[in-house]
């Protein structure tokens, strides 16, 4: 059975608001099958890295919270930790962050919770018996929530190809250790013949576990987390996944992860395409889009969801002077038929909604319902 995706594109008519057409596609959506009388209500994105531009802007954020509350819920911002130490990594830095990138009670109409706490451990154990993850290790003032909402920006990503609702639900909502069991296969190796000691992946690291000898990379492994920023740093194919299926494990342990979060209580989620850099927005910088801006989507199936974003960025031309279009030019570049794997050929993004379908989270078939 196929699960319904709504969809509105970017076009806005003269007195028309992109946020009245996203509050339309959400109650088109079914937002109202939800009993929000009384009840919490987490609303999880990210807040963007300092640096970064491309993630969501508040606007987004108070859409969302606006319905919430004219339903009668009490919504609230969350997003936990990070495990590397960028401008994230605890909660008074995490706050600030928010606040910076415009994200307070005024511009949100809601408060901002980090959801595991002033230290990135005040986390839920939650039991999930699944393939990979048997209790998952998620921020407790999420879990503490009646209600679930994701409010995802739909861009590319160095390890998982893609990050949309899934990923914003399983590695953002795992407290630190969480996203250190999800992360913890893929630690990279440097192949000393390719490095140019350019030391881009230096600065990319988070935890400090790359220096140099010789002009050459040379990676702490008691200081790496296994996060693969520095793979997608390198531009000369020098740091490497020793694991050919590291990448498809975390996107395997990911969707079990977003299964924890979404089991046993109302969820409904929204994404929106645009912006599509091809790293993740917690990079304190955001290259060029890979691909045009293409709507806003929503559904009570995050799987669903993913997969009508991935497919209809699938369908996209890419943008010229991006990360995507330059890879496409390079002279032997083996072509697949996937933007995202044009853009970083190590990824494995399939496994993400291979393993969500597998364990119940949702349905990779969907029926697309488009709304002017």
């Amino acid at each position: 059975m196929s699960s319904k995706v709504y969809f509105t594109d970017f076009r806005c008519p003269v007195d028309v608001s992109l946020i009245d057409k996203i509050k339309r596609l959400c109650v088109a959506a079914g937002i109202d099958n939800i009993d929000f009388d009384g009840r919490f209500v987490a609303i999880k994105m990210h807040f963007g890295e300092l640096g970064n531009l491309s993630f969501l802007r508040p606007n987004y954020a108070k859409c969302i919270a606006d319905l919430v509350k004219e339903r009668g819920g009490k919504p609230f911002l969350t997003d936990c930790n990070t495990l590397y130490p960028g401008s994230r990594k605890n909660a008074l830095e995490h706050m600030d962050c928010a606040n910076l990138n415009g994200f307070n009670t005024v511009s949100t109409g809601c408060q901002i919770i980090i959801g595991d706490g002033l230290r990135g451990t005040d986390e839920q154990i939650v039991p999930i018996d699944g393939e990979f993850i048997k209790e998952a290790k998620i921020g407790r003032a999420i879990m503490d929530a009646d209600i679930f909402i994701s409010l995802n920006h739909f861009k590319g990503h160095e390890s998982t190809g893609f990050g949309g609702a899934i990923k914003n639900i399983g590695m953002g909502c795992g407290s630190r250790a969480g996203k250190m069991e999800q992360h913890q296969e893929g630690k990279p190796i440097v192949k000393l013949d390719r490095c140019r000691g350019c030391r881009r992946c230096a600065k990319e690291c988070g935890s400090d576990a790359i220096t140099y000898e010789n002009h050459k990379a040379i990676i702490n492994y008691d200081l790496c987390k296994g996060c693969g920023r520095c793979i997608g740093a390198c531009g000369f194919d020098a740091i490497a996944n020793p694991n050919w299926n590291s990448n498809e494990k975390l996107d395997r342990k990911m969707a079990e992860y977003a299964y924890a979060v979404c089991k046993d209580r109302p969820c409904f989620h929204v994404s929106l395409v645009k912006d599509i850099s091809p790293n993740c927005d917690c990079h304190g910088e955001n290259d060029a889009p890979i691909l045009p801006d293409i709507g806003v989507f929503a559904s009570f199936d995050p799987v669903a969801l993913d997969q009508a974003c991935a497919d209809a960025c699938l369908r996209a031309t890419p943008l010229p002077n991006s990360q995507l279009s330059d890879n496409l030019a390079k002279k032997g570049w083996v072509l697949q038929e996937d933007h995202f794997k044009n853009s970083n050929p190590n990824v494995e993004w399939k496994a993400t909604l291979d393993q969500a379908e597998k364990i119940g989270l949702g349905t990779r078939e969907y029926e697309l319902i488009t709304l002017k």
